[in-house]
């Protein structure tokens, strides 16, 4: 029977109305530990466990990986694009460059990942959890966004430039730029999240802030706006 689906716990919905995203539990079971000497491009593997995996320069691409576990993966220039992680769980990846573009990530938990450049623009996350760890460059350009929560992480520039993004929160985050232009966000939660810089302010349109977001934000906004303060 699968589980009800229930909300994140990070923060209520807001006055106006802003819906928390849902997360379904991630917890593969009944797992057979596997080595990766035969994984390659377009495999389909089911409830496998990987620990300690190097992956460095493998061709992954339209790989599926459905009720996996991977535990302190190597992904250093693996290649995943197009890949498919379905019920699946990634704590500790190390990849200096990441390439994941059109990959699709439903009801996954990433935990404390330590990613440089990852590419994972025109992707599709739904249901996914990303807790803790530090990306430099988290690329999700025009990426489809459904119940996300990135949760205590450190990243050096978020773009979520043109992303389609529906019940997203960002929670205790610390973000040096975010980029937002011609994004569409719908029940987007910044609140609790720090931000050095914002670009494409007419992309926050549906987003919630909070009060000191709002005053912190205000001079920049006023100048995207051509406004003069006096």
């Amino acid at each position: 029977m699968t589980p009800p689906r229930r909300p994140t716990p990070s923060r209520p919905a807001t006055p106006g109305g802003t819906d928390v995203p849902r997360l379904d539990p991630v917890d593969p079971q009944g797992l057979v530990d596997l080595g990766t000497d035969l994984l390659g491009p377009r495999d389909s593997r089911e409830l496998e466990r990987y620990v300690r995996a190097d992956l460095t320069d493998r061709d992954l691409e339209g790989a599926e990986f459905t009720e996996c576990v991977f535990e302190s993966p190597r992904l250093g220039s693996a290649r995943l694009r197009g890949a498919r992680l379905v019920e699946s769980v990634l704590t500790d990846s190390f990849a200096p460059e990441l390439a994941a573009s059109r990959s699709t990530w439903r009801d996954v938990r990433i935990e404390r990942p330590r990613w440089g450049s990852a590419e994972l623009f025109d992707a599709e996350l739904r249901s996914v959890h990303l807790v803790g760890g530090k990306i430099d460059f988290l690329n999700l350009r025009g990426a489809r966004l459904t119940d996300v929560v990135i949760e205590g992480c450190t990243i050096g520039e978020l773009d979520l430039g043109g992303v389609q993004a529906l019940r997203v929160a960002l929670v205790d985050c610390r973000i040096g730029t975010l980029d937002v232009a011609r994004a569409s966000l719908s029940h987007t939660d910044l609140r609790t999240s720090d931000f050095s810089r914002i670009d494409g302010f007419e992309g926050l349109r549906g987003a919630t802030i909070d009060e000191l977001q709002l005053a912190t934000f205000a001079p920049t906004m006023a100048a995207h706006l051509g406004l003069v303060v006096g």
